[in-house]
Order: C-alpha cells, then sequence, then structure tokens
C-alpha cells in the first residue's frame, strides 16, 4: 500500500474510490429497478443509472485535470453496500416492505456517495482546482436531489406498509 503525503495524492485516491463505486453501481442498479414493485421507484432507479453514468464520465474529466487515472482502486464499502442491496433483492415478503428495503439500501449508497464526493470537493476547493469543484459540486448536489427523492418516496410508501401487519 502506497503511503499518501499529500492532500493531491489523497484527493485522487478518492476520486479513484468513487470512480469505483459508482461504475459497480452502474452494473447493480438494473438490478434494483428490476427488484422494485412500485413504478415510481423502478423509474427512480432506472433514471439514477442514466445518472450515475454521467457520474462515472465526470470523474474521469476530474481525473484528467487532475492528470491521474481514475481507475485502480477498488471500493470495497460500495462492493459491500451492493451485496447487501442484493440481499435485500433476494428476499421474500410484502412489496411494499421491500420496496422500503430497497429504499434503504439505496440511501445508504447515497449517503456514502455524499460523504465521499463532500470531501473531495472539499479537497479540490482547497488547492485552488475550480473546474473540478465544479464537477464535484454538480454530483454532489445530484445525490443529495436522489436522496431526498427517496425520502419523499419512502414517506408515500410507508402508510401503505403500515397495512401490512407481521
Amino acid at each position: 500500500m502506497s503511503k499518501i503525503k499529500t492532500i493531491e495524492e489523497l484527493l485522487v485516491q478518492e476520486i479513484k474510490d468513487l470512480y469505483s463505486a459508482e461504475t459497480q453501481l452502474v452494473k447493480a442498479l438494473p438490478k434494483m429497478a428490476k427488484a422494485a414493485s412500485d413504478p415510481e421507484l423502478r423509474a427512480g432507479f432506472e433514471s439514477h443509472l442514466e445518472e450515475t453514468k454521467t457520474h462515472v464520465d465526470r470523474l474521469e474529466q476530474v481525473a484528467q485535470l487532475l492528470d491521474a487515472s481514475p481507475r485502480g482502486k477498488a471500493c470495497k464499502a460500495m462492493k459491500g453496500l451492493i451485496e447487501e442491496g442484493s440481499e435485500v433483492i433476494d428476499e421474500d415478503g410484502d412489496p411494499t416492505v421491500k420496496d422500503l428495503a430497497l429504499i434503504v439500501a439505496a440511501q445508504k449508497v447515497e449517503h456514502y456517495e455524499i460523504a465521499g464526493y463532500g470531501s473531495v470537493r472539499t479537497f479540490a476547493e482547497v488547492l485552488g482546482h475550480s473546474e473540478v469543484v465544479e464537477l464535484l459540486q454538480l454530483t454532489l448536489d445530484e445525490e443529495g436531489a436522489t436522496d431526498q427523492a427517496l425520502t419523499e418516496l419512502s414517506l408515500r410508501l410507508i402508510p401503505e406498509a403500515g397495512a401490512v401487519k407481521a
């Protein structure tokens, strides 16, 4: 394992982590969409898939601006979050409750990404990489909007699920 000596090196390492996370999500989101019962949730996953592809492209742009490769690091945290989501997909049960469980899994992913993007945006800001800051802020805003949309959707689904007693 290499040593991180500068904020610039940390920034690049974290960009690689986010790139790995986003590319893993591109593969996972279609499975989550297929598992969703609620049409709005399914459409949300499909829409976020397209957004995630844009996030991958932006991270490639960011890496280029930093004269680095976005590849070379495997995001173990995202792998774990996706595995948790896969467990939800494989569960049997009430479709609405399962949709709520999918939302929980998706929000865990969003919060991980929000933390990562917020940190790298701050590092880029401190280092004076204004173009990088703009690209990262766009993605950070989109991740926040997705998280908010998931919260609103869960609030709509909770009363339906509440009718299902154990």
